[in-house]
């Protein structure tokens, strides 16, 4: 019988796992944050549907928490019962307009995920709204959202939005998803001093600039972009989470002052040294697969990280080495996942 010697680690494939909240179901997540998400698929609209009236359908005055998700509705109307209502979800549907809303001002909660929606109109009645998301949707621009100040959570993810604007009054704000639209330039966020997660994956970024205002921000998402330096992140002195996967970076540099990031995804670059971030010692997860690593010396970068439990190398040069599992193990004794492997000592 075969044994197992001593110190022999044992592995198990496990998940890539994905770092945080998105809108959307859990697949669309994953895919949001791994730069996925196929632009040219909404997630479930079928446009041979007819929409139904909304006489058709039973509403329950004393419901809080209303679901009509999916239910063929054309158009929002006969909502001015739900008083008490505190979240309403109108997720998948054929909305093609926001309107009818001024009865419910209690709501906290409005989500209109995966609808036919142009505009953002309609909504100076929702004053006690903290959570909207209008993601894939067919909007053009961010507008209309003055009155909403006490909104933490907005989504638009997979949109038709071209520029950043039209945010100043939102105070409140601490997370915003602009994920999958068409912008090129991060700007006009300087009032956002509450904002904590920024989400920009998949759009047409080129430069890491105008970050220099949000101080309390934890979570910075620019994944598959256009971005070819490591710069603008000096104020971010907060920054735990940085994700900056399938961009065209050459260089590690310009995190000297993020001194309390725990996670750094910046694979699928073209980057050809890990240097620059001995200082990270708080990194608990550092993602560097298909890049362009071949000196095993770079590992010692990572050795004042004391705490870092996976790390991700897979498609570099180095993987070509036959003692790859073994030569990181080596130098990174502390990680318990290499790539997909999870190490189990």
């Amino acid at each position: 019988m075969a044994t197992l010697s001593v110190g022999e680690p044992q592995e198990m494939e496990v998940d890539r796992r994905g770092e945080s909240e998105e809108s959307g179901d859990d697949e669309t997540k994953r895919k949001s944050l791994n730069g996925e998400v196929d632009s040219l698929q909404a997630p479930s609209t079928v446009p041979e549907e007819s929409p139904v009236d909304m006489d058709t359908i039973t509403l329950d005055p004393d419901e809080e928490d209303v679901d009509l998700v999916h239910c063929r509705i054309g158009k929002i109307e006969g909502l001015e019962v739900l008083l008490k209502a505190k979240t309403i979800s109108l997720r998948q549907n054929l909305i093609k307009r926001i309107e009818n809303l001024d009865s419910l001002v209690s709501l906290k909660e409005l989500d209109l995920y995966d609808n036919q929606i142009r505009k953002l109109e309609n909504l100076q009645a929702l004053t006690e709204l903290e959570q909207l998301d209008v993601s894939f949707n067919l909007l053009r621009k961010i507008e209309g959202l003055d009155c909403l100040t006490k909104v933490k959570k907005l989504f638009l993810l997979h949109n038709k939005i071209t520029s950043i604007s039209n945010l100043d009054q939102l105070m409140s704000l601490q997370m915003l998803e602009l994920g999958s639209n068409r912008i090129r330039v991060i700007e006009n966020l300087d009032s956002l001093s509450s904002l904590e997660s920024l989400f920009l994956g998949t759009n047409k970024i080129t430069q890491l600039q105008n970050l220099d205002g949000l101080h309390s921000l934890t979570v910075l998402s620019i994944q598959s972009n256009r971005i070819t330096k490591l710069e603008g992140l000096q104020n971010l002195v907060n920054l735990r989470e940085l994700y900056l996967s399938h961009n065209g970076i050459e260089v590690m540099e310009g995190l000297e002052n993020n001194k309390k990031l725990t996670t750094l995804d910046i694979a699928a670059n073209r980057i050809k040294k890990i240097e620059n971030i001995s200082h990270l010692t708080d990194l608990k997860e550092f993602w560097m697969n298909d890049n362009q690593i071949d000196n095993w010396g770079d590992l010692d970068e990572l050795k004042n990280a004391k705490g870092l439990e996976t790390v991700y190398l897979e498609r570099n040069p180095l993987q070509k080495d036959p003692q790859y599992r073994r030569k990181i193990m080596l130098a990174l004794p502390n990680v318990r996942q290499i790539d997909a492997t999870f190490i189990r000592f």
